[in-house]
């Protein structure tokens, strides 16, 4: 089977997740993720903190105490009575829901990035004490250096966990994840090697984690990356400083939780990309009190739905050769009315690069399919959009979910990249490109499929003639079957007393 992105084969992540799992017991997935997520969190913090101490200790200074020689590492210093091997000796006694709140506690006390953000709900009643015991055990046994870089793979059981509670979660999971093979493609097009990069939605920052292994892939250096987000929701900001933390990433994710549109807590920013995942169709977004805002170039979103009120939020963010990568539902691409007279002052605007239809059942939240917008203040294509449909790609790895390979991945990223060197893409089916011209010929929708066209069928040589007898024949067969099974069904139920 082909490479797929999601972290469903990453094998020790998953046993380690698999373990970690019995303590839910009754407690809500959306409370179970905070235990999980913050032991992981915990474990990962402690075991960066040790590595440093033992290289301090072998120095023989005396600095491994010293809580400066850690943060000029961005290392987080951990006191001692929140370090795993004390956590881990109380694993077994009644206090152990104690100790780790007073140890995250002690943690944040000693690293202002960290106050307010971690979890310290572990001594409640409803926590079985013997199963977390359990769960610290576990995560004590592991020999996490025999299959890697320790901190490496709690960075990627991290990713993992967010994955499995969005699936848990279904439909509350869009709140904090956007699954890894959209951020990805959305990555490999837009390519942000170094600049500032920006989500005014960023849910748990998966865009932000994408964005720096794409640099790492390139072998380029993380710390080109300026990160700024914004997220409403408190529980998941916290999840995001998380995760920018045990990815060794630093972000401006703004003072707390704050709406995008009534408390924009990046104001003059202009971000180099912005990659960003809405929440889709937004209908109680305040939009009747922001009807004179200055992002609103192109026309005021309608207050029923804020799809447009986020695109024209991000495009006002973007630096004058700023790229966009937006996810939304489909029905941002042929809306009427406002959207509607929104979308061609954009398009007449020559912003919008690139169109791709991506499959269906690709999110936990909701089965149906999304577009991926590419907006560019610069194009190198001017007057041009490609449209991408990519409906086809994908595989399912579960009755209700999708996910994309890399070899999709690479596909879609592919053809975007040969359509802004100005090469020949087009592809009946799956790939046109379009000039403003044709685009108003057809009222400015941009629906791919309304473009690309059916996708060629091959030619399989047999005459038409020959083919039309040998389907009649078929079909005559298949209709002969079923009237024989149909006699049989009546036979059978008449010799029980029932007739059709």
């Amino acid at each position: 089977m082909a490479n797929k992105v999601n972290s469903a084969d990453l094998g020790f992540e998953k046993e380690i997740f698999k373990a970690a799992d019995k303590l839910r017991g009754n407690i809500d997935a959306a409370e179970y993720k905070n235990v999980v997520l913050g032991l992981i969190f915990l474990k990962y913090i402690s075991d960066s903190f040790e590595e440093k101490y033992k290289e301090l200790l072998e120095e023989g200074d005396g600095f491994e105490e010293d809580r400066d020689e850690y943060l000029a590492e961005n290392i987080f210093f951990v006191p001692e009575e929140a370090r795993w091997d004390f956590i881990a000796k109380q694993a077994t006694t009644p206090e152990i829901g104690q100790v780790i709140d007073k140890a995250m506690i002690a943690i944040e006390e000693e690293n202002d990035r960290l106050k307010g953000i971690l979890p310290k709900n572990f001594a409640r009643p409803e926590l079985d004490k013997r199963r977390l015991g359990e769960v610290v055990d576990l995560f004590n046994n592991l020999k996490l250096k025999e299959h890697g870089d320790s901190k490496d793979i709690l960075g990627r059981t991290y990713e993992y966990a967010l994955a499995q509670f969005a699936e848990q979660e279904g439909k509350r999971a869009g709140e904090f994840y956007t699954p890894s093979s959209i951020v990805r493609t959305l990555v490999e097009i837009l390519e942000p090697y170094e600049g500032r990069v920006y989500d005014p939605c960023c849910g748990a920052g998966g865009m932000f984690v994408q964005s720096a292994k794409f640099v790492e892939r390139h072998q380029g250096r993380i710390d080109g990356l300026s990160i700024y987000g914004q997220e409403s929701n408190p529980n998941t900001w916290k999840l995001a400083q998380m995760n920018l933390a045990i990815h060794g990433l630093e972000g401006n994710l703004g003072q707390g939780a704050a709406d995008t549109f009534f408390n924009d807590q990046h104001k003059s920013l202009r971000a180099d990309f912005i990659l960003a995942n809405p929440p889709f169709n937004m209908s109680d977004w305040g939009g009747d009190k922001l009807e004179e805002d200055v992002r609103w170039k192109y026309g005021t979103p309608p207050p029923g739905n804020a799809n447009y009120a986020w695109m024209q939020h991000m495009i006002y963010h973007l630096s004058p050769t700023g790229r966009l990568g937006l996810v939304l539902a489909n029905g941002s691409l042929s809306a009427s009315g406002q959207e509607g007279k929104i979308r061609e002052e954009i398009l007449r605007d020559d912003l919008v690069e690139a169109v791709i239809s991506m499959p269906d059942k690709l999110f936990y939240s909701t089965g149906i399919p999304v577009s991926l917008w590419i907006i560019n203040r610069k194009k190198k294509q001017e007057g041009k959009t490609v449209f991408i449909d990519a409906r086809s790609l994908g595989t399912m790895v579960t009755r209700a979910h999708r996910e994309l390979s890399l070899e999709d991945i690479d596909k879609v990223a592919g053809v975007y990249h040969d359509f802004v060197e100005g090469k020949d893409v087009e592809k009946q089916g799956f790939v046109h490109v379009a000039d403003i011209k044709e685009i108003e010929e057809n009222n400015f929708v941009l629906t791919p499929g309304r473009y690309v066209g059916l996708e060629e069928l091959e030619d399989d040589g047999e005459p038409f003639e020959e083919k039309m007898e040998r389907l009649t024949s078929e079909l005559s067969e298949l209709l002969s079957e079923s009237h024989r099974l149909e006699e049989e069904i009546r036979k059978q139920l008449g010799g029980i007393g029932f007739d059709l």
